[in-house]
């Protein structure tokens, strides 16, 4: 991995910037045609692009869903920025004689840095509608996973338009720094520690900053769901990905009445899930991808089981030939001030307890630092709602869980520690790469009543 300094980091900043001017002056039309053409590009080296992802996280299914996903995130921006970024005509103020006119102005370099967790994804979301509004973008990826970059180029170097204004640098976290420090906005995906020195160096710049940052996502199971429905969508919100996802479902919170038939239920959908150790497309839990995150599952988990959980399945970090696999686990007998419970374990674990009214559920689901996102289940979508009402957090699924990690086209803002800043998904995504300018236009030869009263003429004598 090429680690740049904060020379080389400006040097590509420079560049990025002398092109971003020409790519501004383009029309919405002629950039998204260069977006189009990369949607094709990505098609062309898709096999060396999962290959590289791959090779970096250790898993290959949720690969070929991060290519296929900014395939998709393109294709959505090429449908609704024309009508989101047409022209505003021009319109009468209610000032008299005014007339106002409304102009975007892109941010003329956007940076981005992104995780480990889904490497290519995540460094394009936020890339994308920048690049659709006139931006040129500077996008650091995590030093855990940066094989993606070099095959990455080589497809963004198939669209000249775009291998202007996109480039990549890599590096540790002064690199990172280095892209603040260069850039006009800086869009992070990451941990609530590091996204706190983010904003703070953001700060001294003088320069947005729009953060996503960790989640404890509960779920709240009520009395009248459908156990077999809430289970399946549980066991899939909670593990893809081996529970490395922002919007994975951390926590779940089961009315008394049915906690034994939904535990079983969860049971055995986790049960039938295999780790990938043998064979990288045989079974659908990955590896523990960052070294750094294993201590923690570790120890979420040991300090759980050694205070009283119980493991109904899995329950244990394996060693295979060097890597970590977390069993794919599900824990009962767990108490609220457990650590599994409190803090971000980012694996594939679901902690379960009862809750006996609704209120209850709701106090212990906003019980947490944390408000990306939860879940809740039954059958009485108008109760469920209510509850959700009631949730601290940007994202509510009802009746299926982690639905924002498919759903792109709903704007949300992160709660608490969870983020800072404008929507990332939906159409106000698009809002936060570019700055209002008016231009407010007297009517020529018109009287302004509010100037100074015209000076007597002098009376000549």
């Amino acid at each position: 991995m090429p680690v740049y300094n904060a020379a080389q980091v400006a040097d590509v900043a420079t560049a990025l910037r002398q092109a971003q001017a020409d790519w501004a002056a383009l029309s919405l039309q002629q950039r998204l045609a260069a977006l189009s053409e990369l949607v094709n590009a990505i098609e062309a080296d898709r096999e060396e692009l999962v290959q590289a992802l791959s090779q970096d996280t250790g898993r290959q299914q949720e690969s070929v869903m991060e290519v296929n996903g900014v395939q998709n995130t393109l294709r959505r921006w090429l449908a609704t920025a024309p009508a989101l970024l047409a022209h505003e005509a021009p319109r009468r103020s209610q000032v008299p004689s005014i007339l106002i006119e409304q102009h975007r102005r892109p941010y003329v370099l956007a940076g981005v840095i992104s995780p480990w967790n889904f490497p290519l994804m995540l460094s394009m979301i936020d890339a994308i509608p920048a690049l659709a509004v006139g931006c040129a973008v500077m996008v650091k990826p995590s030093e855990s996973t940066p094989r993606f970059v070099p095959v990455f180029q080589k497809t963004i170097a198939r669209v000249p338009a775009l291998s202007k204004v996109l480039g990549f640098v890599t590096g540790p976290g002064q690199t990172g720094e280095a892209l603040i420090r260069n850039s006009d906005l800086i869009c992070f995906t990451g941990s609530v520690r590091t996204g706190r020195r983010v904003c703070e160096l953001a700060a001294q710049c003088f320069i947005p900053a729009h953060l996503e940052l960790g989640g404890k996502d509960p779920a709240i199971v009520c009395a009248d769901a459908d156990i077999a429905q809430a289970a399946r969508a549980l066991a899939w919100g909670s593990m893809v990905n081996a529970g490395q996802s922002c919007q994975s479902i951390e926590r779940c919170y089961v009315h008394r009445s049915i906690l034994e038939p939904f535990v079983k239920a969860l049971q055995l959908e986790v049960a039938g899930l295999k780790s990938n150790f043998l064979e990288i497309d045989q079974g659908q839990i990955g590896p523990i991808i960052a070294g750094l995150q294993a201590p923690i599952v570790q120890r979420h988990l040991s300090q759980a089981l050694s205070q009283g959980a119980k493991a109904v399945v899995g329950g244990q970090v394996r060693e295979h030939q060097g890597g970590l696999w977390c069993e794919p686990t599900v824990l009962v007998n767990v108490t609220p001030e457990m650590a599994i419970m409190t803090e971000e374990t980012f694996a594939a674990i679901l902690p379960v307890m009862p809750f006996d009214t609704e209120e209850e559920a709701v106090h212990l689901a906003n019980s947490s630092i944390f408000g990306l996102s939860a879940c809740v289940f039954s059958r009485n979508v108008e109760r469920a709602k209510s509850i959700a009402a009631q949730l601290h957090a940007g994202a509510v699924s009802i009746n299926d869980a982690s639905l924002t990690a498919i759903v792109h086209d709903a704007a949300k803002q992160s709660f608490k520690a969870s983020g800072l800043g404008g929507s990332r998904m939906g159409a106000p995504s698009l809002q936060r790469f570019y700055r209002q300018q008016a231009f407010m236009i007297k009517d020529v030869g018109a009287d302004s009543p509010w100037w100074y009263p015209k000076a007597a003429e002098p009376q000549i004598t």
